[in-house]
């Protein structure tokens, strides 16, 4: 059948690939007895003062549009975060906006930054939107490879490397998704460095900060000179187990963020009110609850990846976020072989690591954010997976 003119779908949208991790996933639905590993979603509930501070507002009325860049309360509160934690300050008036989580403000942030044909250095294996948003906004996404050898750090030779004069900026998203890399001081410094030689912005999604188990979390913005050309991304879902109430921000010099809420203002209009409010409990109350769920799942990290290794299943060692990525080289087989084998075989959902990017090739993302009971039946299942594999008793579908 034809296909008619009005309906042509434009090019960077019909040549996009479907998200590696749901692409995989489809193939979970309606499998029983699956233990996933695969969505970066807390397995907890929004602790109950937000979501009493929710019904409250509901009780009275509190159901309309707020302004385009978000109820001044909660970007008050949110400046106030910001200088507590790292240092940083924002006026709330002019340098932050709230956003439908932070895909929503990775994409807005593209669209307002690029022309066509600039260049964004990404480091991979990277969170699966990045390079989308980039190519969405008419600009080139450029990926820069990590390697275990180095801890899936971005090296500071390779980022210069792939400099050019088309080269606009750079996004990193540390702690990582899907490696759990975080990055030392000197690392950050080293691009700091870079992007002020070269007069780059950057783009710092931060979604995973409260998720430090080693050391502290440094905001890329509070570094000398970085507050004027970085974009701070960050929001609610992974810290406050906020997922659906789709809540982020963005923090920025005053000509970026107005010109984001211009373009915000006309595809979102505004963040739901009520996450809104959720939003501004947590940062006031929920200190307390935030840390017992950073707690549990540092004792997870460390039960699931000693687990991981044990059992063959080589796994650096995540000190953020809370995604292990092991290895799977030794076994011959491709990151989406050894996952739908996987998932066939032993009912054990992860994601194949070329998700990420093609450096993810030879790996999985496994998400500890589950049950400690989950996990140990998933370890002992993968363990009886590779015994079986090794034996020549698993059947591997080619790609």
């Amino acid at each position: 059948m034809k296909t008619s003119k009005a309906v042509q779908i434009a090019p960077v949208v019909r040549d996009m690939p479907p998200s590696g991790i749901r692409e995989f996933f489809d193939l979970v639905i309606g499998m029983d007895e699956v233990i996933s590993l695969g969505v970066g979603e807390p397995d907890f509930a929004t602790p109950w003062k937000i979501c009493d501070a929710v019904i409250d507002s509901l009780r009275h009325g509190m159901t309309s549009y707020t302004s385009n860049s978000g109820l001044l309360e909660l970007r008050r509160a949110i400046a106030r975060d910001m200088e507590s934690r790292y240092g940083v300050s924002y006026d709330p008036e002019t340098e932050i906006v709230v956003t439908l989580g932070v895909s929503e403000g990775m994409d807005v942030a593209m669209r307002t930054l690029l022309s066509p044909g600039d260049e964004v250095l990404v480091p991979e294996p990277c969170y699966v939107s990045y390079k989308p948003c980039v190519d969405v906004a008419g600009g080139k996404a450029v990926g820069i490879p990590t390697f275990i050898e180095n801890d899936f750090r971005p090296q500071a030779r390779e980022i210069r490397d792939a400099i050019t004069e088309r080269t606009h900026g750079m996004i990193i998203g540390y702690p990582n998704n899907p490696t759990g890399t975080i990055l030392p001081r000197e690392d950050l410094d080293s691009i700091a460095q870079i992007a002020d030689e070269q007069d780059l912005l950057v783009v710092s999604d931060e979604i995973y900060a409260h998720l430090t188990y080693d050391g502290e979390h440094t905001c890329f913005a509070s570094l000398p000179g970085m507050r004027e050309r970085t974009l701070v991304l960050n929001g609610f879902s992974k810290a406050y187990a906020m997922t659906g109430w789709r809540l982020g921000y963005a923090c920025g010099p005053t000509e970026i963020i107005e010109a984001m809420v211009r373009l915000h203002a006309y595809t979102a209009l505004c963040a739901p009110i009520s996450a809104q409010i959720g939003a501004i409990e947590a940062l006031a109350n929920c200190e307390r609850e935030m840390r017992a769920m950073v707690r549990e799942y540092d004792q997870r990290r460390r039960v699931f990846i000693k687990g991981l290794n044990d059992i063959g299943l080589p796994c650096f060692e995540a000190k953020g976020a809370f995604y292990a990525f092991p290895s799977i080289q030794h076994t011959g087989l491709t990151s989406k072989q050894f996952s739908k084998a996987l998932l066939f075989e032993e009912s054990v959902a992860a994601v194949p690591g070329t998700a990420f990017g093609d450096c993810g090739e030879g790996y999985l993302r496994c998400t500890y954010a589950t049950s400690m009971e989950n996990l140990k039946e998933a370890l002992a299942r993968m363990d009886r997976f590779l015994r079986r594999l090794e034996a020549g008793e698993v059947k591997v579908e080619d790609e």
